[in-house]
């Protein structure tokens, strides 16, 4: 197992993290839209001997939430890690969304500790921050609460995770002295939300930086289309396509350690394997290339050229236009666009949607690729706002 520092902890952590997201259930998930299934129940014995074989192969960064599983990731990770407790980092988060006092910030902490079975977390995290919630989370004191924690020992260092546009990501990163910054990233994903930008933003200033979704939910490696699989067969050494979304993020020395939602023993052993070779440069100029061309072919895919600039944003009337615009792309792009269906109509908000557009033009002068945004987002929910079938 390769190791890197994780920013100005003085810790260092395994290339590859464990992310608990995604655990095996029974039954077993079918579609990318499964894992918010709360009927499906964590497969224990499998998800316990994972960790623990993962832990036995060097990694040591373990990264759970709260809402996991229905909230049954935090205990069973607990379990599975507590004959090894001070030989790993464990990460959880507060769940932004559901403090309405700074009270419950600590009401919720506390919970996860017992759920932990733990009497401090490593990496204690602000979960999904975007700008909806950042307002809330300064009046709810929920900074001043990561300071507390820290000099009570409850956690050795703190962070956030992030969802939302580069000049909201730089705004957090100037308000409090961070230690981790956890953004999204991947060979699609280079000026999606935080993007290359950030990672670069955080390296700097001495975060460290842990990536999440380096194989997009599965969709770069699952169901790939023919056109992609003869690019990547015309490489001199043959990968497979986790092995090359996995690399390329491995590739950038500012990242300290990469999430993988593992679900079976398959995954983890191939990318146990692919850890070991992770110290840059780990692709070489025209493998890099290469990577570039399947980019390409993906990108064309795209019915709507939004680079997630976010120059359109905030909308008045708060529909997340980016967000709407990548959700559509996807089911162009992906054979599995199951999880783009849920997103749009469980988890974003009313005004998040792209039914909420009342064509006010706001965002017109301010898209540099000339996007139609009122015609588009009309297309969007046309398409998203029905059963996907």
């Amino acid at each position: 197992m390769q190791y890197r520092p994780l920013g100005k902890t003085g810790r260092q952590v395994s290339a590859l993290g464990f992310g608990c997201m995604r655990l095996p259930t029974d039954p077993p998930v079918r579609s990318a839209a499964d894992i918010f299934d709360p009927e499906r129940v964590i497969d224990e014995e499998q998800a316990v001997r994972m960790i623990r074989q993962a832990v036995e192969r060097g990694v040591n960064y373990f990264d759970t939430a709260y809402p996991y599983h229905a909230g049954r990731s935090e205990p069973l990770l607990g379990r599975a890690v507590k004959h090894c407790r001070g030989d790993v980092l464990l990460a959880t988060k507060l769940p932004t969304w559901l403090v309405f006092s700074p009270d419950d910030c600590d009401r919720f902490l506390d919970q996860q500790l017992a759920r932990l079975d733990t009497s401090w977390v490593d990496v204690y995290l602000l979960h999904s921050l975007n700008r909806e919630r950042w307002p809330r989370i300064r009046e709810l004191k929920m900074l001043q609460f990561l300071e507390r924690i820290v000099s009570d020992g409850r956690a050795r260092h703190v962070g956030f995770s992030f969802h939302d546009d580069i000049g909201l990501f730089r705004e957090v990163m100037d308000a409090f002295p961070w230690d981790v910054a956890q953004i999204q990233l991947n060979y699609l994903d280079r000026q999606f939300q935080a993007g290359l930008a950030g990672m670069t933003y955080a390296a700097e200033r001495g975060l460290g930086v842990v990536v999440m979704e380096p194989l997009r939910g599965g969709k770069l490696t699952d169901a790939i289309p023919p056109a992609v699989r003869r690019l990547w067969n015309m490489a001199p050494v043959k990968r497979t396509p986790a092995e090359w979304a996995l690399r390329w993020v491995w590739n950038h020395p500012e990242v300290s350690t990469v999430l993988s939602g593992m679900n079976n023993l398959a995954q983890l052993e191939e990318n146990l394997d692919l850890a070991d070779q992770a110290t840059p440069p780990v692709l070489q100029p025209e493998e890099l290339a290469l990577v570039d061309m399947v980019s390409d072919y993906y990108r064309n895919l795209q019915q709507i050229e939004c680079t997630s600039c976010a120059y359109c944003m905030p909308c008045p009337h708060g529909v997340n236009i980016p967000l709407n615009f990548s959700l559509y792309n996807d089911t162009f792009m992906f054979a599995d666009s199951s999880m783009a269906y849920r997103l749009y109509n469980q988890l974003l908000s009313p005004e998040q949607k792209a039914s909420n557009c009342q064509a006010c033009g706001a965002c017109l002068e301010h898209c540099p690729q000339g996007i139609e945004i009122i015609r588009q987002l009309k297309a969007v929910h046309e398409r998203l706002g029905r059963t996907n079938d």
